[in-house]
């Protein structure tokens, strides 16, 4: 039989993937180990996915990997998921070079701590040039501050008279947003079993294909991400009309 990644039409493939990352620390319990080891052991799988979709062709890949709510968990592992970050744009900043892949990052930046954003900031600048695929991190991040933070811009602007409100219009709500340049993601995955959005690209997944694994995410790999991009494949998506419609297009 053939591999997930065989049958996967390449001429149909989603031009943004949005993922989830989650179940780390049920992973970590479930091996008797602290949740520190379940992030630590979830890095391999963001390497898996993202070298996954870099080699079918995926343009643009969002992780969402730290959001605003997360700073309410125990101190011990929000400074160890700082280190962690640190530690693996710096690893992987050769990789992502090799592989021409360019990081992005989306969220309050300025929140993080200086040694995390001085990392997230170099491996941003040491990769601007390469256009294979563009990895955005989620980070300290959360759609209702990002939305928030796009109405006080238009709100700024037309205050100052560069912006009538009768020519603010869906396309240009999204050149304020934090993820304007990037197309909208066609699928978002999440993992772990769970079911819900968690303040995640809210605006942007207006049409997005949502599709929810089981796997915990550091046993999630690219097998487990090439059924997604087939379950995608899949689905038809009509954007409010009905099929017909879309045969005679």
């Amino acid at each position: 039989m053939a591999s997930a990644k065989e049958q996967i039409n390449l001429s149909r493939l989603p031009q943004h993937v949005a993922v989830i990352m989650d179940g780390n620390g049920r992973w970590a319990k479930e091996h008797g180990k602290p949740r520190i080891w379940g992030h630590r052991n979830g890095v391999k799988s963001v390497r898996e996915v993202t070298e996954a979709a870099t080699e079918i062709g995926i343009q643009f890949l969002t992780l969402y990997a730290f959001s605003t709510e997360n700073w309410n968990r125990p101190r011990p592992e929000v400074n160890a998921l700082m280190d962690i970050l640190v530690s693996t744009i710096r690893e992987e900043l050769a990789t992502m070079n090799k592989n021409n892949i360019r990081l992005n990052a989306i969220g309050d930046l300025d929140r993080l701590p200086p040694r995390t954003k001085k990392a997230l900031l170099e491996g941003i600048e040491n990769t601007k040039t390469n256009d294979r695929m563009t990895l955005t991190l989620a980070l300290n991040y959360s759609a209702r501050w990002e939305i928030t933070e796009a109405m006080r811009k238009v709100a700024l602007q037309a205050a100052e008279g560069r912006i009538k409100p009768e020519d603010i219009d869906e396309t240009s709500v999204s050149t304020f947003l934090a993820t304007s340049g990037i197309p909208d993601p066609e699928l978002l995955i999440r993992t772990s079993g769970e079911r819900r959005i968690s303040n995640f690209l809210l605006w942007q997944i207006a049409y997005t294909e949502l599709y929810f694994s089981d796997v915990y995410w550091p046993d999630f790999e690219r097998e487990d991400f090439y059924n997604a991009i087939l379950d995608y494949q899949q689905r038809e998506r009509r954007f409010g009309m009905i099929s017909e419609q879309l045969t005679h297009q």
